[in-house]
């Protein structure tokens, strides 16, 4: 995948020689359609889906270790799925930082943005629904 401007490596090496490489958008609305496909029912779509992921995703040599998500549930264990499907998120996060990345910075901005504006009447001498009565000084 041409990263273009972003940065970043596209591929993370794992210990036994095969990669996981980062997906398009495309290819993960692919994997998302074809575990639709694959579960039957609606408990079983995340472990699909992360099946599809990793079909797409797991590479060795350059090739993909698998030709479909069908083909990685048949051959892999459910926690060697969830390992691996983990491991790609949390590259595909530090890669692709999220607008909730964190950061002390960041958090003190989400703060400040998330607290409404507030008026200069709270709502403590009237009807908080209703215009503050006038002031002697705004009289003059």
């Amino acid at each position: 995948m041409d990263r273009g401007i972003l940065a970043g490596p596209d591929r993370m090496e794992l210990k036994d020689g095969r990669q996981l490489r980062l997906l398009s958008a495309f290819e993960i609305l692919q994997a998302r359609r074809e575990a639709v496909w694959l579960a039957q029912e609606e408990r079983e779509r995340a472990l699909c889906s992360n099946a599809c992921l990793l079909a797409r995703a797991l590479l060795k040599d350059d090739a993909p270790v698998f030709q479909s998500g069908e083909q990685v549930l048949e051959q892999m264990t459910v926690e060697q799925i969830g390992n691996l499907s983990g491991l790609w998120a949390d590259f595909n996060r530090k890669v692709n930082p999220g607008p909730d990345a964190g950061g002390d910075e960041v958090d003190a901005l989400k703060k400040v943005w998330s607290t409404p504006g507030m008026s200069g009447c709270t709502g403590a001498c009237c009807d908080p629904f209703q215009p503050c009565p006038r002031s002697i000084a705004s009289d003059r």
